[in-house]
C-alpha cells in the first residue's frame, strides 16, 4: 500500500458501514423485519442506515454485528504489513458520529489491536452504551479533551490523561474540547477483536 489515505468524511463513512451491512444482511437472506426483530433496532432505522442517511451509533453496529453473527472487524481495512506507516494508517468503520478511525496495527494481529481516533468537538460513539468482545481496554487521549460514561459513572479525560478498564465494562464516549479542535485518542484492545470466519 503506497501513499496518503485522506480522512473519510461521514457521508464517507456512513456509505461503507451501510453498503457493507446491506451486502451482508442480503448474503444471509434476511429481510430487513428479520434484522430489525434480531437486532432490537426498527426496520426504519436499518433503512436509513442501509442508504446512508445516518450513521449507526457503536452500540447499533455491535449489535447488528451480533444479529447478522459477523465480527466488528469486518468493517476494518486491512493494514499492509508490519510496518503501517504515518499518513498511511488504513481507515475503519467503527459507527459512531463525527470522528475518523484509523487501525494502526496489522490487520491480523490477535494479541493486541491499536486504534487511532480523531474525533471532531461532539463526536463520540453515540448515546447507547455498548462493550466490545476484548478483555481489556485501555484509553490515552493524546490531544484534547474526552469524556467517557463508563458503567454509568462520567469521567472527563484532560490530555496526557490514560484509563484502563474491562472489555465487558458499558461505556460511551465524547469529545468535549472547548476550542473546536478535535480529540486525538489512542485506544489499545487485548486481545485484539475477531477476525471474522470465512468460508
Amino acid at each position: 500500500m503506497a501513499g496518503t489515505h485522506k480522512a473519510p468524511t461521514g457521508e464517507q463513512r456512513g456509505e461503507g458501514i451501510g453498503a457493507q451491512l446491506k451486502a451482508i444482511r442480503m448474503s444471509r437472506r434476511k429481510t430487513l423485519a428479520e434484522l430489525a426483530e434480531r437486532s432490537g433496532l426498527t426496520k426504519g432505522y436499518l433503512s436509513k442506515v442501509e442508504r446512508d442517511q445516518v450513521n449507526p451509533s457503536v452500540a447499533s453496529l455491535m449489535r447488528l454485528c451480533e444479529a447478522l453473527e459477523v465480527s466488528v472487524s469486518t468493517f476494518f481495512a486491512a493494514a499492509a504489513g508490519e510496518v503501517v506507516r504515518h499518513g498511511a494508517y488504513p481507515s475503519i468503520r467503527f459507527g459512531g458520529d463525527g470522528m475518523h478511525e484509523y487501525l494502526l496495527t496489522p490487520e491480523g494481529e490477535r494479541r493486541v489491536q491499536a486504534i487511532l481516533s480523531v474525533i471532531g468537538p461532539g463526536g463520540g460513539s453515540g448515546d447507547e452504551p455498548y462493550v466490545l468482545p476484548t478483555g481489556v481496554e485501555f484509553v490515552f487521549v493524546l490531544e484534547g479533551r474526552l469524556r467517557i460514561v463508563l458503567a454509568g459513572e462520567e469521567i472527563t479525560l484532560e490530555t496526557g490523561d490514560a484509563l484502563t478498564f474491562a472489555g465487558d465494562t458499558a461505556h460511551t464516549f465524547t469529545s468535549v474540547t472547548d476550542d473546536g479542535s478535535p480529540t486525538r485518542v489512542l485506544w489499545i484492545l487485548a486481545p485484539a477483536l475477531a477476525t471474522p470466519k470465512t468460508g
